[in-house]
């Protein structure tokens, strides 16, 4: 019987509806557990994972029997599900449309770790947008910030 074996590591990146900072830190911990059972029940190996009140990051070691699109979907949808059904924002609780998945070699795995668990620190230099744009960059993915982030009206 021949087997299939991979190594792919990806950070996902995504914002809340507007960018709006309605994460609190009260029950964020609660949230990334429960954001890592949705990982590990769809068959991939949870990291890393932390973010701001605004977007949150994660790293995922990501097996090939689900697609990117649908690991997503799965996070976003049942995780704002699971903070609305608490009542943990006043308003309707919604992720922004879309994601950032950046790829990683394992030699760079502890570094992307490392670089997740200080999210807080690294966020006193740069904004959300700022660091986007860093990452699109970096990963020389074509982009127009303007049309990837919707405003609140």
């Amino acid at each position: 019987m021949a087997n299939s074996y991979t190594q792919i590591n990806l950070q996902f990146v995504f914002a809340v509806k507007y960018r709006q900072a309605v994460i609190d830190e009260k029950w964020e911990n609660e949230l990334y557990k429960y954001i890592t059972g949705i990982v590990q029940n769809n068959n991939h190996k949870l990291l890393a994972i932390n973010g701001m009140p605004d977007h949150i990051h994660i790293l995922v070691g990501f097996h090939t029997t689900q697609s990117i699109a649908d690991l997503m979907r799965d996070v976003k949808a049942n995780s704002s599900k699971w903070i609305n059904d608490n009542k943990l924002t006043p308003e309707k609780f919604e992720w922004q449309r879309g994601y950032g998945a950046f790829g990683y070699s394992k030699s760079h795995v502890q570094n992307v770790i490392n670089y997740i668990h200080n999210q807080k620190e690294h966020h006193r230099k740069k904004t959300f947008l700022e660091e986007y744009k860093l990452f699109l960059e970096k990963f020389e993915i074509e982009h127009d910030l303007e049309f990837s982030f919707k405003e609140l009206l």
